[in-house]
């Protein structure tokens, strides 16, 4: 039985692989990855447990479209022995370990199942920002399609991106109702040189700050930088809000844990 894991998700472009990377350099087991990958996404786990289940629900593996519909969605009792095996093929033997996805909102209630005291830590973006990401990337085709627009109601690729930012959104609200142990953090704001919540992060989930961690993101913050990225007016930073809806709070750009 392995520890409980460091579960990091977000809608995709939200630069959940980032926070991913620098989780590994301070200490937290990956596994195994692709060749020089940089989504830090376990294959054994992707390809033979959590790929799987998404197809069996006929839903997209990787996470645009279709969706899983968490109202109909069976909980594998052997799921958290099955991720164990997978872990043990990898080496692992004991300490903190992570797996990053944005499938694990889509399907919390499997994780959560499996492992109630795992800790999540949710990457946010803004949606505008996430958008623009999706319309420039070139496998980011699901809502090109125009049988998809008109399956979830609208008219363009834009509006068929923005319903589903919402549905991500939607989820990770569930998460936190539900009293499931979350961080959310904002990359957005290491842009600025930030690094606060980080620190913050990486001392909730029991790991190490590691120096190397800024010489590793700040290449990958360059051009954010140069251009501000709608982040900054004259000198003062924008903080993001998460609305969340019954909630009667918000979190300014923070964190919201149990």
């Amino acid at each position: 039985m392995t520890t409980a894991p460091i579960i990091i998700t977000g809608v995709p472009r939200s630069g959940s692989s980032m926070i991913a990377g620098v989780f590994k350099i301070c200490g937290a087991f990956t596994g195994a990855m692709d060749g020089e990958d940089r989504s830090f996404e376990n294959i054994h786990i992707r390809d033979e447990v959590v790929a799987p289940y998404l197809k069996s629900l006929s839903a997209d593996p990787g996470c645009q479209y279709p969706l899983p519909d968490i109202k109909h969605m069976p909980i594998p009792v052997d799921w958290g022995r099955r991720i164990d095996g997978c872990l043990a093929k990898d080496g692992y033997s004991n300490g903190p370990w992570m797996y990053k996805s944005s499938s694990s909102s889509l399907i919390w209630p499997v994780w959560n199942y499996a492992y109630p005291d795992a800790k999540w830590v949710i990457v946010r973006r803004r949606t505008g920002d996430i958008i623009r990401s999706c319309m420039k990337t070139d496998f980011m085709k699901a809502f090109r399609l125009r049988q998809n627009q008109r399956a979830v109601g609208v008219n363009d690729a834009v509006e068929g991106w923005k319903w589903w930012v919402h549905q991500f959104e939607s989820r990770f609200v569930e998460m936190i109702t539900e009293g499931l142990n979350c961080k959310v953090v904002w990359p957005e704001r290491m842009v600025v040189g930030d690094y606060q919540q980080m620190f913050e992060t990486i001392d909730w989930l029991g790991l190490k700050w590691k120096s190397e961690v800024l010489a590793w993101v700040d290449p990958k913050l360059w051009k954010a930088r140069r251009g501000n990225n709608s982040t900054m007016v004259g000198q003062s930073v924008i903080k993001p809000v998460i609305k969340l809806e019954g909630l009667g709070e918000s979190i300014d750009g923070g964190v919201m844990s149990r």
